[in-house]
């Protein structure tokens, strides 16, 4: 096994890691944006107002979009596992 190779594996993990998680952060990161405005104009300092819909939309966001990354991790996994005895040359 190279550095190289090791590298690859590295970087498509990274990759694979970045493009599950970004869907949820993003739609996590908008609606605490979206309700730090709204805080800002009514001047509400409600700290549950924070947590309570940036909760729900992330267990939303993860609901819907449950299929599409198991889709992405299982074929990832079973990538790795098949090239196995790539990976042991």
């Amino acid at each position: 096994m190279t550095p190289e190779f090791v590298t690859a594996i590295g970087k498509e993990t990274i990759e694979v890691i970045l493009l599950v998680s970004a869907p949820v952060l993003i739609a996590g990161m908008v609606v605490g944006l979206i309700i730090s405005v709204f805080q800002a104009v009514t001047q509400i300092q409600e700290m549950t107002l924070t947590f309570v819909p940036k909760i729900i939309v992330v267990f939303l966001v993860l609901l819907g979009l449950a299929p599409w990354m198991m889709e992405i991790m299982i074929k990832y996994t079973s990538n790795i596992f098949l090239n196995i005895p790539n990976y042991i040359r």
